[in-house]
């Protein structure tokens, strides 16, 4: 059962002055030479105790507003089906690009397009919409990374980042080292409750340093991370990992990075996606492979119960105006 906690527990020391009303007070006494001839006023007396009680009631419900009551944070388990996923995608100016494929011929329409950027948040929406029990995590990256939305089931939050990433033009640079530091930091210091992935939605690449690829292969291994790369096409130039050997001297950074993947040593799949239909298949191929027993455990923010004090409070003033209009009829 969840405890009582006060946002501001200094406030509570001023509860004493509820007892104020309860004092003896003759500002309404009035003077008789003899009071033994008069009648006892048992209504009165009732009716000044019932006042008392109230006004005192009325202000310790005031301090208990102040001090902000509300209820502690639980922490509740829940199992599901799905995986941890952080999403690491690419915001940089290229991916506001359209992808370019073979001009048409004279004889054939033009073909609609869209910008890289568009298709990965689209097909990214439907893994929200397909598996709302997997726990996300959004970073986006250009220069630096910038962390959108820590894990969490709330697909509300997560479909906001991915709607402000197609807001206005990223930088043409990446690092594209930090950013995957950043993106296997989402594990820190988490239990391991399911099976991990790391999904990195990208148009480039980087030739890593040593350090970098050191720390990026050990943090993978230590928490157990897949890793897997969608690598989305600008247009019939781009490489096609699927024909690139390992033996090439000359590499493109976007085959030095495929390569450095494929060598980790850790669980690692590629797709290449060059539309919406592409894209859309290499998500729900993750989908379908990220779908085991997953245990996590969700925070229950507490419940603040001073608006519901300060509406008793409220209510005990309306009896207290009541009570003082009897009390005046009375001594008219």
């Amino acid at each position: 059962m969840a405890g009582l906690e006060f946002q501001n527990p200094l406030l509570l020391l001023l509860l004493p002055l509820a007892l104020l009303p309860l004092l003896s007070n003759q500002r309404d006494a009035i003077d008789f030479p003899w009071t033994h001839w008069l009648p006892a006023d048992r209504t009165g007396q009732r009716i000044h105790r019932l006042w008392q009680t109230v006004a005192a009631l009325t202000m310790a419900l005031l301090v208990f507003a102040l001090a902000g009551p509300m209820s502690s944070e639980n922490v509740i388990e829940r199992i599901g089906r799905g995986a941890e996923i952080s999403i690491l995608l690419d915001r940089s100016a290229s991916m506001d690009s359209e992808i370019r494929r073979a001009m048409p011929k004279d004889y054939q329409p033009k073909q609609a397009t869209q910008t890289k950027n568009g298709i990965a948040r689209e097909s990214l929406t439907w893994l929200l919409a397909q598996r709302p029990e997997n726990r996300y995590a959004l970073t986006l990256f250009n220069v630096v990374p910038m962390r959108v939305a820590e894990f969490t089931d709330d697909t509300g939050i997560l479909q906001a980042g991915l709607d402000a990433s197609g807001v206005g033009r990223g930088p043409k640079e990446t690092n594209m080292g930090v950013a995957l530091l950043a993106a296997i930091d989402t594990f820190r210091q988490r239990p391991y409750t399911g099976t991990r992935a790391l999904l990195l939605v990208s148009d480039g690449g980087a030739k890593l340093d040593a350090l970098t690829r050191k720390r990026v292969s050990e943090g993978l291994k230590q928490h157990q991370i897949s890793l897997y790369f969608i690598y989305v096409q600008s247009g019939i130039n781009t490489p096609d990992f699927d024909l690139v050997g390992t033996d090439v001297k000359t590499r493109s950074e976007e085959v030095e990075l495929h390569l450095f993947f494929k060598n980790l040593g850790t669980r690692y799949q590629v797709f290449q996606a060059d539309d919406l239909d592409s894209m859309g298949e290499a998500v729900a191929s993750i989908d379908s492979q990220e779908n085991q027993p997953l245990t996590y455990f969700e925070k229950i923010p507490g419940v603040d119960y001073s608006r519901w004090m300060y509406f008793a409070a409220l209510l005990s003033c309306a009896v207290l105006a009541a009570i003082a209009l009897v009390r005046l009829e009375t001594l008219d």
